[in-house]
């Protein structure tokens, strides 16, 4: 389980990283529908992304860590699991997006339930640290 959750929390974070990028190199001209958007959008589209990048290396080093620290885990992925209940408010706000934009929206609702259960189980197989000798008798 571990092996898992290392190769899924680095994967995530590295996607994490080049889609930000992505968007930070090429602003609004990276969001399909937005190239007329303006620049306040593209300044938007930056900074959020820039942040987004720094979100990915988080789970970059969450996965480097031994064991893996599975609260963090569960804190990363429940900003990820924020995001697309943001993506639904927008969706009953102002309506479907690019159709791109909703099956992202899907898998940001299934991931981190994936991490949930991945980061419980992780936790649950590590052995348990021996408790030192009772030295006070």
């Amino acid at each position: 389980m571990a092996r898992l959750l290392k190769t899924l929390a680095l994967l995530m974070g590295l996607a994490c990283v080049l889609i930000g990028m992505y968007h930070v190199v090429l602003g609004i001209r990276s969001v399909p529908g937005e190239e007329f958007a303006g620049a306040t959008v593209d300044s938007r589209e930056r900074f959020y992304n820039a942040i987004f990048v720094g979100y990915g290396l988080a789970w970059i080093w969450a996965a480097r860590q031994s064991p893996i620290p599975a609260n963090l885990i569960r804190c990363l992925a429940g900003i990820f699991l924020l995001a697309a209940v943001g993506r639904l408010i927008s969706m009953a706000d102002v309506g479907w997006p690019h159709w791109f934009q909703t099956v992202l929206t899907a898998l940001e609702i299934v991931l981190p339930f994936v991490f949930f259960w991945l980061a419980a189980a992780d936790e649950k197989a590590r052995p348990k640290p021996a408790l030192a000798p009772d030295r006070t008798r």
